[in-house]
């Protein structure tokens, strides 16, 4: 199931930096006075409700402007619209209903999103309710909701809200029985040659020139294996180099496409070998909790002899080493080499992704593990495993029980997994452990 996007939109100092922080839970955006701080998009998770909600800070917008970092803030900010599922329009009942905040509203109101108009610094209503009635103006289908996001008030009820207007699987192209694959990796890596190899035909611009393809593009295939929607993503590039609107827009679309996929092909180029940014392409998919494949492309071009194979695959395990679940297919999108294996390692990984192992199965599955390593102690306090449940798939998340969480160390969580792996498989896909301390049985 897709994660949800919700993009926080505003004009400058309304609070959006701070409310992305109380949402996810970390100061990863920095917050300051002067307007303009954030200049570039920022991604985190929120979980509510058992549900996660990837949450997208941006920019101020400020629509009518000429400076040049101010506009391009202004771009990014409509990126983070077009690829959002829902739209948390912040404005500040401080300063209260402005011209920019009426241009905003009305921009939000053509791109067809559902939108949550926000009003941040409503601490106490009734210190501040003729202001806060000035928001109705805007015309808007639902009540603003005030909020403060410094102490967090009123941000259930916004949350409640993202998740009522998103689309049940949040990407709004959910079809039963489609398993939706998402190619990503650099520019020029062969993404657009490996779906046109699929589909047979040209259907997408393929060329030398890295980042011919701007946007992601679906396209829906069925054969023998199953039926399919690839979404060909535009390449990302290192951060240095997106320095201009329409490659920072193609970030962004990516990371949604990611977002939307089941599963994700990375792209790595065999002639390069596997890079710093394959890496940090692998570790969007690995963040995600998407099942994934890695996929070296142009093999047939590349002079082999005994140990080129398995040097290749050494690196890839080497750089990525987080992901080590991630099988290795070497293809050719222009020959079509191993495409048919690239097919069957989908289904494998998609099946693995979905596994679901019922309680009573696990728990004995647990009582065999802790047998074999006990689990660890500290200062003559010894960590006590009650009992593990599988709360979700894709990815696989497993909730576990303990008297201390503190006791749970990062070591022995890694042996539990790796035992779900053995025991069960969970082919291809990342495992998520969350620790749940419990009352001391009497």
């Amino acid at each position: 199931m897709a994660r949800p996007i919700a993009a926080i939109v505003g004009r400058p100092n309304v609070g959006k930096s701070t409310l992305f922080n109380k949402l996810i839970g970390e100061r990863r955006a920095i917050v300051d006075d002067t307007p303009g701080v954030t200049r570039d998009r920022i991604y985190g998770v929120a979980e509510w409700r058992g549900q996660e909600i990837v949450i997208i800070d941006t920019g101020g917008i400020e629509p009518k402007t000429d400076d040049i970092i101010l506009s391009k803030m202004r771009e990014q900010a409509n990126a983070a619209i077009e690829t959002a599922d829902v739209i948390i329009f912040m404005c500040d009942v401080k300063t209260g209903l402005v011209a920019d905040d009426r241009e905003i509203a009305a921009m939000l109101r053509r791109s067809g999103k559902p939108v949550i108009l926000t009003v941040n610094k409503a601490d106490r209503i009734g210190d501040v309710e003729e202001q806060f009635y000035e928001f109705y103006e805007l015309g808007f289908e639902r009540d603003p909701i005030p909020v403060s996001s410094i102490h967090g008030n009123g941000t259930g009820d916004l949350l409640d809200l993202v998740l009522e207007l998103s689309p049940k699987d949040g990407s709004g192209d959910d079809e039963e029985g489609v398993i939706r694959v998402a190619v990503t990796g650099k520019p020029n890596s062969g993404k657009s040659s490996l779906i046109n190899k699929i589909l047979g035909e040209d259907r997408l611009i393929v060329s030398d020139v890295a980042g011919t393809t701007r946007d992601a593009i679906d396209a829906k295939i069925e054969n023998s294996h199953g039926v399919y929607s690839f979404i060909d993503t535009a390449g990302i590039r290192r951060k240095s180099k997106v320095d201009d609107k329409i490659e920072k827009f193609s970030v962004l679309r990516a990371r949604a496409a990611v977002e939307r996929a089941d599963v994700v092909i990375i792209m790595i180029d065999a002639s390069e070998g596997i890079t710093e940014q394959d890496e940090k392409i692998a570790g969007i998919a690995h963040e995600a909790g998407k099942a994934s494949i890695v996929a070296v492309n142009k093999w047939d071009l590349i002079e082999k002899d005994n140990d080129t194979h398995g040097e290749f695959v050494k690196s890839i395990k080497n750089a990525l080493s987080y992901m080590t679940y991630a099988p290795t297919v070497f293809i050719s999108a222009k020959t079509g080499q191993r495409i048919d294996t690239l097919f069957d390692e989908i289904n494998k990984v998609y099946a693995g992704a979905n596994q679901r192992i019922s309680t009573g199965t696990l728990n004995d599955f647990l009582s065999d593990v802790t047998v074999r390593v006990q689990p660890p102690t500290d200062k003559g306090r010894r960590l006590k495993i009650y009992y593990i449940t599988q709360s979700s798939a894709a990815p696989p998340t497993f909730v576990i029980f303990c008297n201390r969480a503190d006791l749970f160390h990062f070591s022995y969580q890694r042996y539990i997994e790796n035992g779900l792996r053995e025991t069960f498989g969970f082919y291809g896909t990342p495992i998520r452990l969350v620790i749940r301390e419990k009352g001391e049985k009497q």
